[in-house]
């Protein structure tokens, strides 16, 4: 459930930071006073859209933060699902909004608009005052139906969806065999001269390596040569070389070794190195003498290099790369050549996708149809609870002709609220307020179905009065036993309901208007209600009757 909501510098709000409770929580207030504003912060966590001016004037940033108290298992293992993981049992989604733009944050960690909306959507559910227009659409009619099969429905869904993408799958493998001749023979030919391309060079991994190595030799060896003689030349015996200088000094110092026994040490490090600079030369001079430029070979070389190099900016920018497209070339190559035999194959995979996706599309609609008159009875029940005297109402099914993962089925929401009249599509027959009605009823009849823990209700109340109100009353304190509930509402009826009850208003703070929210106590709540029963003016009766209505609402509860 939700557990506390911290809003900052958004719109009328400087700063609010309130605790919810289970159960049905109420707010209540004024017009004007910030509800609407209260309800939007909540949207921005869902994915509402920004702008710069929900922030507060002279301030440079707005901020909310929704912290849930996860302990629904299912919806635990839906959030692991995404690489999310409630801590203690919790999860903390904040958004902060700055000129245009906004920062992400699941537990403290960065996330996308989309990761948010996708993660607050398993714990919060928002009826807005326009939300019950969503009935008119089928696939939301069929959203209902199957949350009502529950498990057992979700159970079939999911073989379908499975189903559905084979299908899909083989599909797109025959569409892609489906060539005619002429351009199969084109492919065929080319996937020939590529696979023989590459074939015939008969590449040697690493080849390519010791081919630059040796080209790059062989094009410089002029440039070689020149600086070996010039280093020859440097450490040599002849014309004042290190060579010569070094045993001339190896040999004066050889003559006045039986002065000093301490030069000894001496002698033999110089003679070391003596030694090391002649088997340097020698190998230098060995290198030179075998640094022959053979034109033939560079030739040979350079007309390897060309070839690889060609191959690699066709086929990839490696030997193993050239040869690994070369393995794939081959396997369509070998699809083409067995063409025919592919072609039936793809057909008969596609044909037994279908009758797999079909066998288990049927099934879901069985069970479909079998919901839907539980669902028709539980609706007209629930909408004579709302004060629909006379009303009808039917699950229309048809099949849509093709296939989607949720199977064929399209149904339709008919409905009569006058004797007499044949049921008629909902856009057809209900107004506003009556369609909203037969949402509430759809509501409290998943109340024990869905898993979504937090309810949010935005004036599901406008356009009744008397008698209806207080049976859509008696429907939200049976979803609250099942949910937390949040609901915004101006009729008596509802607010007497509230385990716990919220007031919304906004008062002056120097030159700014500023909202905040507060818990009601006891004989706070009854002031509130007396004020939504008798506006402006309360008097003792009015105050009387809120009493009486809060004692009732309770008693109601109770039963």
């Amino acid at each position: 459930m939700l557990v506390q909501l911290h809003v900052k510098n958004l719109a009328l709000i400087e700063e609010i930071e309130v605790e919810f409770g289970p159960g049905l929580n109420i707010l209540t207030g004024e017009t004007g006073a910030g509800k609407s504003i209260l309800l939007g912060s909540m949207q921005l966590i869902l994915g509402g859209k920004i702008s710069r001016n929900m922030i507060r004037d002279n301030a440079d940033h707005a901020l909310v933060e929704l912290l849930f108290q996860i302990e629904n298992t299912n919806t635990i293992n839906a959030l692991k699902e995404m690489d999310i993981h409630p801590e203690d049992g919790q999860i903390l989604l904040s958004r902060k909004i700055m000129d245009g733009r906004s920062i992400n944050k699941i537990n403290g960690a960065i996330s996308t608009v989309g990761q948010m909306k996708m993660a607050a959507g398993l714990l919060l559910d928002i009826h807005g005052q326009h939300e019950h227009q969503s009935l008119l659409y089928p696939a939301k009619q069929l959203a209902i139906l199957d949350a009502f099969g529950k498990e057992e429905i979700r159970t079939v869904k999911e073989k379908v969806q499975t189903s559905y993408c084979e299908y899909r799958k083989s599909l797109k493998e025959l569409e892609a065999l489906d060539i005619d001749e002429e351009q199969r023979n084109r492919e065929l030919a080319f996937l020939e001269y590529e696979t023989e391309e590459i074939e015939n060079a008969n590449l040697v991994p690493g080849e390519d390596e010791e081919l630059e190595k040796r080209y790059r030799k062989l094009s410089n060896s002029r440039k070689i040569a020149e600086v070996i003689q010039e280093v020859h030349g440097c450490t040599g015996y002849e014309m004042q070389g290190a060579g010569e200088l070094l045993g001339a000094a190896v040999r004066n110092l050889s003559r006045i070794l039986t002065y000093d026994a301490e030069l000894e040490p001496l002698s033999e490090m110089i003679g070391e190195i003596d030694g090391l600079l002649n088997d340097f030369n020698r190998e230098l001079s060995s290198y030179n003498d075998g640094l022959i430029f053979d034109e033939e070979v560079f030739y040979e070389t350079e007309k390897r290099l060309d070839l690889i190099n060609g191959l690699k900016a066709k086929y990839g920018q490696s030997i193993e790369k050239i040869r690994d497209y070369q393995a794939k070339q081959l396997e369509k190559l070998d699809i083409l050549r067995k063409y025919d035999e592919n072609l039936q194959k793809a057909k008969c995979h596609l044909e037994r996708n279908k009758e797999q996706l079909e066998k288990d599309s049927r099934e879901l609609s069985k069970l479909r149809r079998e919901y839907a008159g539980q669902l028709e009875e539980k609706i007209v029940d629930g909408l004579k609870d709302l004060n629909f005297q006379q009303v009808l109402f039917e699950i229309r099914f048809s099949g849509k002709g093709s296939y989607s993962e949720n199977g064929f089925d399209e149904i339709e929401y008919q409905i009569s609220t006058n004797p007499g009249e044949a049921v008629r599509p909902l856009g057809q027959i209900v107004s506003g307020g009556e369609l909203s009605r037969i949402m509430l009823a759809i509501k409290t009849i998943l109340a024990d179905r869905d898993e979504i823990e937090t309810l949010i209700f935005d004036e599901i109340d406008t356009g009744i009065s008397g008698r209806t109100a207080q049976k859509v009353s008696e429907k939200m304190a049976v979803i609250g036993a099942h949910h937390q509930v949040l609901c915004i509402t101006h009729l008596p009826q509802i607010a007497a309901m509230a385990d716990i009850h919220f007031e919304i208003e906004k008062h002056v703070e120097g030159n700014e208007t500023v909202t905040c929210i507060h818990v009601l106590e006891e004989e706070d709540s009854v002031r509130e209600l007396a004020r939504l029963l008798g506006g402006a003016q309360i008097t003792d009766a009015v105050l009387q009757n809120a009493v009486e209505m809060k004692k009732l609402a309770q008693e109601q509860k109770n039963r």
